[in-house]
């Protein structure tokens, strides 16, 4: 992490953030005087060495901001007196868009473990076994012969078997309980005992009109400074409850010529899926694929790529409010071929 500060009419200060980086170098693309510079992404996205993926020139950087209302993962930021400009209504900013629609969703924690950024913060309460289940088991102890069949068959883990040798070798203390906390009273226990020591009766389905219907409750949230809008969690949501805006539309291809030997090299090389942070590259049949379903065209593949042979086509991004005409042609500069 660096910090660029100077102080005289106005105090700027311009910090960056590593772990929001994605090493994409769209700030590197927009800065007026050169200042920034993108490290060895490879290597450090592969763990070989520990920098940050930027780096910056303090003496020639003029702390303009461009750097920080480009980059769309919010991996710098420029304030002015203390306040962040992307919080200014008169400087550019990006109207990408990560939510979650409380009413639908329904608590299942497919987004939570599918987000290639740890950005979803998910809870959910269950209701309590024991609210959804009825019924009645009783062991007859004298019958037992503590053969534990019944507790290493149970499906709820609610059967308890101790065999406890005493000071006499002769003599073994058992016991054999259930909790009932976790018993559903399917009857496996009863089937399998040899001595037909338990007796079972399962009463849920008699009295599923007494049950109250299970619910669920629990929070959903997706952290707008760690999601860079891949969009896994929309895609794989089952009742439509996220909305995901990614930062550009465009197109990426991968244009090999096999005549200058610039071809894919697949699991040789693999550097755009180690720095994807959005895990949309895979190897298939020896080959990259970018799934752009879930590519946010940052374009950390392009410059990863050491063959050259990934081309990324931007037609339009979610950046506003671009009141500058020097800013716009630098800005809109991210769009076209890369």
């Amino acid at each position: 992490m660096f910090n660029v500060e100077r102080s005289g009419n106005e105090a700027r200060k311009l910090v960056y953030k590593d772990d929001k980086c994605v090493g994409c170098g769209i700030c590197t693309d927009v800065c007026p005087t050169s200042s920034l510079r993108l490290g060895p992404i490879v290597p450090i996205a592969r763990g070989l060495i520990e920098l940050d993926l930027i780096s910056c020139n303090a003496d020639s950087c003029v702390l303009c901001g461009l750097c920080s209302v480009a980059c769309p993962f919010d991996a710098l930021s420029l304030s002015i007196d203390g306040e962040d400009i992307k919080e200014m209504g008169n400087y550019p900013s990006w109207e990408t868009e990560c939510v979650v629609d409380e009413e639908e969703c329904i608590y299942c924690g497919r987004c939570y473990k599918v987000c290639p950024r740890d950005a979803i913060i998910f809870e959910r309460t269950l209701p309590e076994r024991k609210d959804l289940v009825r019924g009645e088991i009783s062991i007859d102890k004298d019958e037992c012969i503590y053969c534990s069949f019944c507790a290493d068959l149970c499906p709820a883990e609610a059967i308890t078997v101790t065999n406890v040798p005493t000071s006499s070798v002769d003599v073994i203390n058992n016991s054999i309980e259930v909790d009932l906390d976790k018993c559903v009273f399917c009857g496996v226990c009863k089937r399998v005992c040899p001595q037909d020591a338990i007796k079972e009766i399962c009463s849920t389905c008699m009295l599923q009109d007494e049950i109250k219907v299970p619910e669920i409750v629990g929070d959903t949230f997706i952290s707008k400074g760690s999601c860079v809008n891949c969009s896994w969690c929309s895609e794989i949501c089952p009742v439509d409850a996220i909305t995901i805006t990614k930062p550009f539309d465009g197109t990426l291809e991968v244009v090999e010529n096999e005549a200058d030997e610039k071809v894919c090299k697949g699991d040789a090389c693999h550097a755009c899926q180690d720095v994807c942070p959005c895990n949309a590259v895979e190897i298939v049949d020896g080959k990259a694929v970018t799934n752009l379903d879930f590519c946010n065209l940052c374009g950390a593949c392009i410059t990863a790529c050491p063959q050259n042979i990934r081309v990324l086509n931007r037609t339009a991004m979610k950046l506003d409010n671009i009141n500058s005409e020097s800013w716009d042609e630098i800005l809109n500069s991210l769009l076209g071929g890369k």
